[in-house]
């Protein structure tokens, strides 16, 4: 097709402008519009370069934790902490606490092993050097049923997968260390986490170079009765010079977060042997000490530079309870987002809300909420919210993208993929120094059509504008 009478078809499919080059991206990669929703402008609100079917309802994958956590911000401010409480019963006589520990979860997404430590330091800085009774913890923040893993395709153990709970640990990842150095196989726990059994069937051979099936276990999952079992197989090399490190979903947080407790206490030298126990904060229990995650805004850096799903349910869950109270639905989390962003004139009708992470076959959004979204964010935040997406060629989905390429360091950008969608939306610096906000929304089959496409039109931007 001649680049005139392409002109023509595009101008048809409602472009509102298509510089010439950008029509050849489209040609040569034999793209169908119908298949593109597109909005470049200049940030700040002057008149767009290009418009294709911005009101075209599209599967946005993981651009709609733009929505998520922008309103995070708004409603929130980039300086919220969640907090995690810690309460006692009984009496604390001689170092000796007589009661139980108990802890109320409020959906911190960010507890880790190290928080544990500074909490057990905190907690043997107070002189308690026991404690007889239990650990329970408190849940009931969150209403999000019994599942570990959501279940949205063949590999329900995967990092992405991943539920949300009120008490969140090590981003719900139970971590297996395998190691075959010395020609033996030496299989055992990250974390002391007594909530599944691990079977060691790896054997070793000397012959192999680590590489392919000798430098990788396979992991089987089973159940009997409430405990997981975990069987890692496979024949290894023994010429592997670092231990394998798996990390799956296998059960609930708060199973390793009782492990790593005790370990923590154990290296403080406070005894304590009591069980886990779900339930709710006792009447009388009296507050100990609260943690505090890190920064609002450092967390939402993570969740959009990483597309890290967890994350985003949990800001989402959060808003829902911010907004109408404990516990937190998915729900409100819905209600709670369309609120926030329609009093900024930002969402429109065809918008439909599911998780807010965008692992979902229902969730749809249009160019024209995103533009808005990006528009508003940069007025309000500026280079904090800028900052708070993967930069290309250096960090997050972006880090092995536009690396060598003249858009490296020049673009801000939240990516998002399923089977059917390759989609990128967020600024560009043109070589004028001018800032873009640039929505890409391809759904089609051929993703590497609509990567492809995205790169060129990026790149583009940075080299002529």
């Amino acid at each position: 097709m001649r680049l005139g009478v392409l002109l023509v078809a595009l101008w048809a499919w409602g472009w509102a402008l298509v510089p010439a080059e950008v029509a050849q991206f489209l040609q040569r990669d034999g793209i169908d519009p119908s298949q593109v929703s597109l909005i470049v402008a200049p940030t700040k609100g002057s008149e767009p370069l290009m418009v294709h079917l911005p009101d075209e309802p599209r599967r946005p994958a993981s651009v709609i934790k733009l929505l998520t956590t922008y309103a995070a911000l708004l409603e929130l401010g980039p300086d919220f902490r969640w907090p995690t409480r810690f309460f006692v019963t009984g009496r604390l006589r001689g170092g000796v606490l007589r009661g139980d520990l108990i802890v109320k979860a409020y959906g911190d997404p960010t507890l880790s092993r190290r928080d544990l430590d500074r909490i057990a330091e905190r907690i043997r800085r107070m002189g308690i050097r026991e404690i007889t009774g239990d650990l329970i913890v408190d849940e009931s923040f969150f209403r999000t049923g019994s599942k570990i893993s959501s279940g949205f395709d063949n590999h329900p153990h995967s990092e992405y997968n991943a539920m949300p709970e009120a008490l969140m640990f090590e981003d719900h990842l139970s971590t297996i260390v395998v190691d075959t150095r010395g020609g033996e196989a030496r299989v055992h726990k990250g974390i002391p986490d007594p909530g599944y059994r691990l079977l060691n069937e790896v054997t070793v051979r000397s012959d192999k170079r680590c590489r392919g099936r000798y430098g990788w276990p396979a992991v089987r999952f089973e159940e009997e009765g409430d405990t997981p079992i975990v069987r890692v197989t496979g024949t290894l090399s023994s010429r592997c010079r670092t231990p394998r490190v798996i990390r799956q979903v296998i059960d609930h947080p708060y199973t390793a977060f009782y492990g790593a407790l005790k370990e923590a206490f154990a290296k403080r030298g406070i005894a304590f042997s009591g069980r886990l126990r779900l339930g709710k904060v006792p009447a009388g229990a009296r507050p100990l000490l609260t943690h505090y995650s890190r920064p609002l805004l450092q967390i939402v850096a993570k969740t959009n530079k990483h597309s890290n799903n967890l994350y985003a349910r949990h800001i989402f869950l959060l808003l829902g309870a911010k907004r109408y109270g404990a516990p937190a639905t998915v729900e409100k989390g819905r209600k709670a987002v369309r609120e926030i962003l329609e009093s900024r004139g930002i969402l429109d009708d065809a918008t439909v809300l599911d998780n807010g992470c965008g692992l979902s076959r229902r969730t749809r959004t249009t160019a024209r909420t995103l533009y808005r979204l990006l528009e508003d964010a940069y007025r309000h935040f500026a280079w904090r919210w800028m900052g708070a997406l993967s930069i290309a060629g250096i960090d997050g989905t972006l880090r092995h993208r536009f690396v060598r390429s003249p858009a490296r360091r020049h673009a801000w950008m939240k990516t998002g993929t399923l089977k059917d969608a390759k989609n990128i939306a967020g600024y560009v610096k043109g070589r004028s120094g001018r800032l873009y906000t640039v929505v890409i929304f391809y759904n089609g089959l051929a993703r590497w059509k609509g990567r492809q496409f995205e790169d060129q039109l990026v790149e583009w931007i940075v080299k002529n504008k």
